[in-house]
């Protein structure tokens, strides 16, 4: 039976692959005078999370949903404004062009403005690591080492092969991406582009 990933799963296999021990969960107590593993974890994972959920277009954090108007209408420009959901991260596309149908909007804050009734939106949403897809895990995983890489071993060479191995995957994801559906870009993470020495300063 393959077991679930989730957030230590994830972590503690990033600490692995740069030979260090793994973590059993990010409150776990530490006994190294001068790295906590866990609270380092703990400190990088969910803002990389959701920046590489927002890089894609993965399958497995699409959603679409019907959104219905919010009680208050903005005072001017639109008549109504529709509430993102709590899970929003991107928006990928609005209204149905299938159907031939344009919708005008505009995006402020969590809500979007529209004169539409309902609001037809596809969105990346911030999904669980037990829906991932297992090419996103080890997308993640991936990221993840590139982040401790040199809190964990002091070693910018180090950092550069955690970086080359993630661009890999990114270039694996985008061949698999195109298999199931139209060309995506995956755009560009900042901790692809940084130089090694850059993390130095980071934690």
């Amino acid at each position: 039976m393959i077991e679930t990933a989730n957030e230590v799963s994830i972590c503690s296999n990033a600490l692995l692959s740069l030979g260090a021990k793994p973590i059993a969960s990010f409150d776990e107590a530490s006994y190294e005078p001068n790295l906590d593993r866990a609270k380092l974890c703990a400190g990088i994972y969910p803002g990389l999370k959701k920046s590489i959920l927002r890089g894609h277009p993965w399958n497995c954090a699409i959603k679409r949903v019907q959104l219905s108007p919010d009680a208050s209408a903005p005072p001017f420009g639109f008549r109504s404004r529709f509430l993102l959901p709590g899970d929003w991260l991107r928006t990928l596309a609005v209204g149905d062009e299938r159907n031939g149908q344009r919708v005008t909007y505009r995006s402020e804050g969590r809500y979007l403005l529209s004169d539409e009734v309902v609001f037809p939106l596809v969105y990346i949403a911030d999904v669980p690591e037990s829906e991932w897809d297992s090419l996103l895990v080890d997308v993640m995983t991936a990221a993840m080492a590139v982040r401790l890489a040199y809190p964990i071993t002091t070693s910018g060479s180090m950092v550069e092969l955690k970086t080359a191995e993630l661009r890999n995957l990114m270039d694996k994801a985008r061949a698999v991406d195109g298999q199931d559906d139209p060309p995506e870009t995956l755009g560009d993470f900042p901790l692809l582009t940084a130089r090694a020495g850059g993390y130095r300063g980071n934690w």
